[in-house]
């Protein structure tokens, strides 16, 4: 088996396959198109999934260190009445560890630093990728043309890549939401480490991190392209009305620390995640939208399962069926999941809709909701190791953590 890897993207999913290959004994290229982060702004919530994900990947411990656990929370009214309670404690007892919030900018961080100087190329546009010969891809980026063993597509949303692999696809359609996020200033005084308020067409939420500070965002049902000219006076006005702290959370971010963009999904699945010997990653792979946390966890997965399965079968080809088999099923029912719950949730407006999903909300027993954010956090994968059979007799796949915890 060939043992040289490019990566095409440098977000998330793609430094997550890159140290994983790295583990293995690839050696790994990872072409980024922009210099900068596009997300600084932003923060994520990391399920256990996500965080075991990266416990095999060697960062667990570093990403745990530099996040705040969520232990309290939930859902709310505008108006403030809880229609569930988080119980963190609870979902730790059953997984191993609460959801965790970070700024995605110290997660990137964390990622990069786990790879060896030299491994990533910024500013780097990809023209073209395709099969050399049998054995080899070729990329092609900015004037230089890279060949490789295995080319990882994880080129985001837009991806060119799958455009490529799959012209006939329809590609990333909009969801008829759009996002507006940002972090605070300076610390603010949460009492809650999580929460989610559910209005008429409109959903708003923070994420306590470590320092003291708070991630915010706010999904408005609304027709893709629409801008505001002054995009925080506008969530003002929307919000001025709803509980505390939506105000304040507001009121403690910059205006130019406020970032928007349409909310979009591949909402038909691709019929493979691997052409030849390139293989697509996370939201060039199964793109879905926000409303179960579950997009970078979904795309750590994938890289963890990639590398194992480079690691214990006896070629690209094999590896590469093998992981297109566990990956395709698993995240593009999450993805469905996720188009379900955005249905129930922000996108409801009718008023008796969102009075019959409120009061099945709080008529719901805890331990039911628990269950149900269980079907997504209880994953598990065999380590990142070289060829190593105890790895490959130690696999076990997602649902038998399901038997597990008891559903």
């Amino acid at each position: 088996m060939g043992n040289t890897a490019v990566v095409v993207g440098g977000g998330i999913g793609g430094l997550a396959a890159a140290i994983g290959l790295h583990r293995i004994g690839w050696e790994v290229t990872v072409l980024e198109r922009t210099s900068t982060l596009e997300d600084t702004g932003a923060g994520i919530s990391l399920a256990a999934n996500g965080l075991r994900a990266l416990d095999e990947l060697g960062v667990g411990g570093a990403v745990r260190d530099a996040a705040r656990g969520q232990y309290s929370g939930g859902t709310r009214t505008p108006r403030g009445r809880w229609l569930t309670r988080l119980d963190g404690s609870a979902l730790e007892k059953a997984v191993g560890t609460p959801i965790m919030g970070i700024p995605r900018a110290t997660l990137h961080r964390l990622l990069r630093e786990a790879l060896p100087a030299g491994s990533q190329v910024t500013g780097s546009e990809v023209a073209t990728v395709g099969q050399a010969d049998p054995g080899t891809v070729q990329v092609v980026h900015s004037t230089t043309a890279l060949e490789a063993d295995l080319v990882v597509a994880a080129d985001g949303i837009g991806s060119g890549v799958r455009s490529r692999l799959f012209p006939a696809h329809p590609g990333p359609v909009h969801s008829s939401s759009t996002v507006l996020r940002g972090i605070t200033e300076h610390a603010v005084d949460l009492r809650t480490d999580f929460e989610l308020t559910w209005g008429r067409g409109a959903e708003f939420g923070h994420i306590a991190f470590l320092d003291g500070r708070a991630e915010w965002h706010a999904v408005l049902s609304l027709p893709a392209g629409t801008r505001f000219a002054d995009p925080l006076a506008e969530l003002r006005r929307r919000f001025h009305t709803w509980h505390d702290p939506i105000p304040a959370l507001l009121d403690t971010t910059r205006p130019e620390a406020v970032l928007h963009h349409d909310v979009r999904e591949l909402r038909t699945p691709l019929p493979s995640y691997t052409v030849g010997r390139i293989v697509l990653l996370g939201d060039a792979a199964h793109a879905m939208t926000p409303h179960l946390g579950q997009g970078a966890c979904q795309a750590l997965e994938d890289a963890v399962t990639l590398a194992a399965v480079l690691g214990t079968e006896p070629t690209v080809e094999e590896a590469l069926a093998r992981y297109d088999a566990e990956r395709r099923p698993r995240s593009q029912a999450v993805a469905q999941a996720a188009r379900q719950a955005g249905r129930m949730g922000q996108r409801l407006s009718h008023p008796v809709a969102v009075t019959l999903r409120n009061t099945a909300m709080r008529l719901t027993p805890s331990r039911v909701a628990t269950r149900m954010i269980l079907r997504h956090h209880a994953w598990y994968r065999r380590r990142c190791e070289r060829h190593s059979p105890a790895a490959d007799r130690a696999y076990a796949c997602w649902s038998a953590s399901a038997q597990e915890v008891g559903w």
